[in-house]
C-alpha cells in the first residue's frame, strides 16, 4: 500500500475475541487459530414479554426476597432425625383404608405406567387384598384399591414404590427452630436391589420383599432406634457427601457409615430377626436413599410454611407426569414426564427399552443433594460424560438456578464449596436451565426391573407455569 502513514491499516497478528450470542463466530475465530472466549447469553425467558415482565416485577419486589432468604435458612439448618419405623397406618396421618400411596402427581389407573403398575399389584398381593398380582389387576382396575400421591401425606417413595398400610414407614423430625411441633415426614425402607418391586417388578420374589421389609427389617429398625437412639440423618449424609456420595445415585458411603453406627445393636436383635436383617442391610447398598428422601421432605415441609416465595419446594414424578410446588402454595404445576438421558445400559438395553422419569427422590434435588452434590462424585460422573470437569459442570448448572449455598454438604472436589441450595423459578424461567435429577433407568414394559441409570433433565413448562401464577398472586395483592 502506497501513501502516507496515516493511509496505512495495520491488521493485528494476534485476536483475541469475546463473542456474545452465537457460538459460531466464536467457533470461526478458534478454527483461524485466533483465541475466543464465548459468553452463553440469550434473552431472558427466551424473549417471551410476559415472561419478562413477570420476572421484572418479582425481582423489584423485596418481600419475594426476604421469603427466599427465609426459605433457603430453612433448608439449611433443619436438623432431621429418625426417632422409629413403623407401619404406614400407624403414623401417617389421615392414611385411608385401603389406599396406596404413590410416587409423583396425582394419577388414575388408566395412566399409570407399567413399572408402577406391577409395584402396586405387588403392594395389593403384599397386604392380603388379593392372592396373586392378576386378582391385584382386577382389584386396581376396578377402583376397589384407592390411590393417593404419597407426597399429600407427607411421605416420598422412591422409584415406582407403591406403599400400602402395613409397609413400614421411617419416621422423621424436623424441629424447626424449636418453637412448635416438629415437621414430621415419611418414607419406605429401602426394598434393596435385585427382584424388587420399587424396580417394577410384581413377580413371587418381589411381594416377598414387601413381606420381609415388613415382618422382619422393620421391626428390627425400630428395635435398633430404641436402644440408639434418635439419628441425625444428614450429619451423616455430609460426610457420605465428602466421601464421594451424590445421596441420589450413589449412597454407598453413607450406607456404611450407618451400618458401622448401628453394628454393636445389630448384633443384640434377637436371633430370629438378627441373621436376616444383617443378610438384608449387608447386601443393599441403597439403603440410606430413603432416609436422605425423609430428611429433605422433613426440610421442605418446614420451608413450604413461607409464604410469597418462588423456591421449589416440591418435585416428584411418576412415570407419566413430573410436577412441582412452591413455598406456601399447595398447587402442583404438572407436565410430561421426561424421559431419562445421558444413560448407561445394562448389556443388551437401551433408550428404547427406557420408562420415562419416576420417582419422588428428586426432593433431593432440593436441599442439595443429588446433582447439586455431583461435581464431588467420581461414580456420578461417569453418567454426566466422564470426567470430573464434566461432574462439577452439572454442580454449577445448579449454581445457576439456586438461591443460596449449603453449608452442611461441602465438596472437597470444587475447593470445599458448599452444594447449591433452593431452586428459584425466577433463575429457572429466566436462564432456561432446569434442573438435572441422577436417576435410576425402570424398563418400560416387561417388568424386567431396573436397566441402567442416567440424568432426567426437569421440563421448563411446570416451571415457566407456576411463574406466572406466583407473579398474578403477588400482582393481585396489590
Amino acid at each position: 500500500m502506497t501513501g502516507t502513514n496515516s493511509n496505512v491499516v495495520r491488521l493485528p497478528e494476534r485476536i483475541e475475541v469475546l463473542n456474545i450470542g452465537l457460538p459460531m463466530f466464536a467457533d470461526a475465530v478458534r478454527a483461524q487459530d485466533g483465541q475466543a472466549l464465548h459468553i452463553d447469553w440469550r434473552p431472558p425467558a427466551d424473549g417471551d414479554r410476559d415472561l419478562v415482565r413477570a420476572l421484572e416485577a418479582l425481582y423489584a419486589d423485596p418481600a419475594v426476597d426476604r421469603a427466599n432468604a427465609e426459605v433457603v435458612r430453612r433448608l439449611d439448618v433443619g436438623v432431621p432425625s429418625l426417632v422409629t419405623v413403623a407401619p404406614a397406618a400407624e403414623v401417617v396421618p389421615g392414611l385411608p383404608d385401603r389406599t396406596l400411596l404413590h410416587c409423583g402427581p396425582a394419577i388414575g389407573w388408566d395412566r399409570v405406567c407399567d413399572p408402577l403398575r406391577r409395584s402396586m399389584r405387588a403392594a395389593t398381593v403384599a397386604e392380603g387384598w388379593a392372592t396373586d398380582v392378576a386378582g391385584a389387576d382386577r382389584l386396581l382396575a376396578r377402583g376397589d384399591v384407592a390411590l393417593q400421591p404419597a407426597n399429600e401425606y407427607d411421605s416420598v417413595v422412591p422409584m415406582a414404590t407403591a406403599i400400602g398400610p402395613s409397609t413400614p414407614m421411617l419416621v422423621v423430625d424436623n424441629p424447626g427452630d424449636g418453637d412448635g411441633t416438629p415437621h414430621r415426614a415419611f418414607a419406605p425402607l429401602n426394598q434393596g436391589p435385585g427382584e424388587t418391586a420399587w424396580f417394577g417388578r410384581d413377580t413371587d420374589a418381589a411381594v416377598e420383599r414387601l413381606r420381609l421389609l415388613r415382618d422382619t427389617c422393620g421391626p428390627a429398625v425400630a428395635s435398633i432406634l430404641e436402644e440408639a437412639g434418635p439419628l441425625d440423618v444428614l450429619a451423616l449424609a455430609a460426610q457420605g457427601v465428602a466421601m464421594g456420595d451424590d445421596l441420589h445415585m450413589r449412597t454407598q458411603a453413607a450406607t456404611n457409615l450407618l451400618t458401622r453406627t448401628w453394628l454393636p445393636h445389630i448384633a443384640g436383635l434377637p436371633d430370629g430377626r438378627r441373621e436376616p436383617f444383617a443378610r438384608y442391610l449387608g447386601g443393599n447398598h441403597l439403603f440410606y436413599l430413603t432416609l436422605a428422601m425423609a430428611a429433605a421432605k422433613a426440610l421442605t415441609l418446614w420451608a413450604a410454611q413461607v409464604p410469597g416465595s418462588t423456591i421449589v419446594t416440591s418435585m416428584a414424578r411418576n412415570g407419566t407426569t413430573f410436577g412441582i410446588r412452591t413455598s406456601g402454595s399447595e398447587t402442583w404445576y404438572v407436565t410430561d414426564a421426561p424421559p431419562v438421558g445421558d444413560a448407561l445400559y445394562y448389556a443388551g438395553y437401551g433408550p428404547d427399552d427406557a420408562a420415562p422419569d419416576i420417582g419422588d427422590s428428586a426432593v433431593l434435588e432440593l436441599v442439595g443433594l443429588g446433582g447439586p452434590a455431583a461435581g464431588n462424585s467420581p461414580s456420578v460422573a461417569a453418567f454426566l460424560g466422564g470426567s470430573m470437569a464434566d461432574a462439577a459442570a452439572a454442580t454449577e448448572g445448579f449454581r445457576r438456578i439456586c438461591a443460596g449455598t449449603s453449608s452442611r454438604f461441602t465438596l472437597p472436589a470444587m475447593g470445599f464449596s458448599g452444594s447449591p441450595i433452593g431452586v428459584d423459578l425466577r433463575l429457572v424461567v429466566e436462564t432456561g436451565i432446569t434442573p438435572k435429577v441422577t436417576t435410576g433407568i425402570l424398563h418400560a414394559h416387561s417388568g424386567e426391573g431396573q436397566v441402567g441409570a442416567g440424568v432426567a433433565t426437569a421440563p421448563q413448562a411446570c416451571f415457566t407455569e407456576a411463574l406466572r401464577a406466583v407473579a398474578a398472586g403477588r400482582s393481585g395483592r396489590r
